[in-house]
């Protein structure tokens, strides 16, 4: 049974890389029925808290991972790593050196890793130092207790990203010493920038929260950070999780770097909003517009809904929805100043809204196509383009120059209001 893990650091929040990194070892994991485990590597006990633990298992779980099993703490095992070493002291595998124990390392020796991903891979031991497993503190070194761990998890595979290549070496030498056989490796290259320099603050947001944030649906960023490591094939761009799971092959991930493009992430979460139910979708741009500070008061999910529909199609992320939809939820709403020049700064202008309100007056049917219809009258009557009237009118009731249809959009904001506002001009 394949048997993979993912051991994040409860140091900081969920970068991009290491989320990624989770993905795959769940892909791979469901993929074949296998188990996917998480280690805990807490032994960095003054930056560790449990308020970042918290945070990266919520975000785990929003992106659409399980895992079996129970956590595992690094911090709950310290006279584990403790023990093995002094097992490899008393075999004269290692050394003292004050309260720190060393492992020898022999010089001379060629390891070749046979890596999922890259292939052939060999080092040379004459370029390692002895390794230490326990410092001085009695805290254990990171390669003796991941391999202490992968060993008592009885891990299969290990994928990982590519910073983690010179580690592996010598892991296997601790596998050897302790009479283990090692798993096999597969390193993943890292996700750079537009620039070509490793992803970092200076290219944007680097952390799952950020992007949770500012309105990407958990689909489209687990969708894009799984392309950034595997193509699943022509016309299969835009998939959910579980449809990865399906089509996966470890044979198939790239060997190459990957950079992260915030537009093609973009385009991918509209797409992803589009395939969503409004009703799905609802709830979840209620959730995003109350944590940016929106008052949504009592409005009608009815009417939420109307105008959701309206917009889900022209938005990439939620973050998108209220400086476009606004108007809709308050009438104290920005205008375009560029727009108000344009097209009501004259008397005439002005004047072909108030008139177009007139029309609508008798109106009790204020459908789409019954406002329509009104226009092509009224336009015809002044022998003027729609053009002329439209511009204005839209600016009246949305003060937009852009967005969903004019028709659409009276019809959802209803009479009343819509010739409140078209009388205001």
């Amino acid at each position: 049974m394949v048997v993979v893990r993912f051991a994040p650091s409860p140091t900081g929040f969920l970068h991009l890389g290491s989320a990624r990194t989770a993905l795959f070892n769940y892909l791979y994991a469901r993929h074949t029925g296998g188990k996917f485990l998480l280690r805990i590597e807490d032994t960095d006990l003054k930056r560790s808290d449990s308020k970042f633990l918290d945070e990266i298992l919520e975000d785990l779980a929003w992106l659409g991972m399980d895992w079996d099993g129970k956590l595992v703490f690094q911090s709950h095992r310290f006279e584990v790593y403790r023990e093995k070493a002094r097992e490899l002291l008393n075999q004269g595998k290692a050394y003292l050196d004050g309260e720190a124990i060393i492992f020898k390392v022999l010089p001379g020796r060629t390891i070749e890793i046979n890596d999922l991903i890259h292939g052939k891979i060999t080092f040379q031991t004459d370029t390692f130092k002895d390794q230490v497993m326990i410092k001085s503190d009695g805290t254990p070194s990171y390669n003796f207790a991941c391999v202490v761990d992968d060993a008592f998890l009885e891990v299969t595979h290990i994928l990982r990203g590519d910073d983690h290549i010179s580690n592996t070496p010598k892991q296997v030498l601790f596998y050897e010493a302790l009479g283990l056989n090692p798993p096999l490796f597969g390193h993943m290259p890292l996700i750079m920038g537009a620039d070509g320099a490793k992803l970092s603050k200076r290219h944007g947001g680097v952390s799952v929260e950020e992007y949770k944030k500012e309105g990407f649906l958990p689909e489209a960023l687990a969708n894009y950070l799984i392309l950034l490591g595997w193509y699943p094939g022509e016309g299969h761009e835009v998939l959910t999780l579980e449809e990865a799971v399906r089509m996966f092959e470890i044979s198939g991930m790239n060997s190459v770097q990957a950079k992260f493009d915030v537009n093609k992430l973009k385009w991918l979460n509209g797409e992803h909003i589009i395939r969503r139910k409004t009703e799905e979708l609802l709830p979840l741009l209620k959730e995003h517009l109350r944590n940016s500070g929106h008052d949504l008061g009592t409005i009608d999910d009815a009417y939420f809904l109307k105008v959701l529909d309206l917009y889900k199609i022209r938005i990439k992320t939620l973050g998108e929805f209220w400086d476009l939809a606004d108007f809709f939820f308050k009438d104290d709403f920005a205008v375009d100043e560029a727009g108000r020049a344009k097209h009501l700064s004259s008397e005439e202008g002005r004047a072909l809204v108030k008139g177009f309100a007139a029309a609508l007056e008798p109106l009790t049917d204020f459908s789409q196509t019954n406002l329509e219809k009104i226009l092509e009258r009224f336009v015809g009557e002044k022998g003027v383009k729609a053009a002329a009237v439209i511009h204005p009118t839209r600016l009246a009731v949305s003060g937009k120059t852009k967005g969903a249809g004019l028709f659409e959009i009276m019809e959802a904001l209803g009479r009343d209001k819509v010739l409140a506002r078209m009388k205001a001009v």
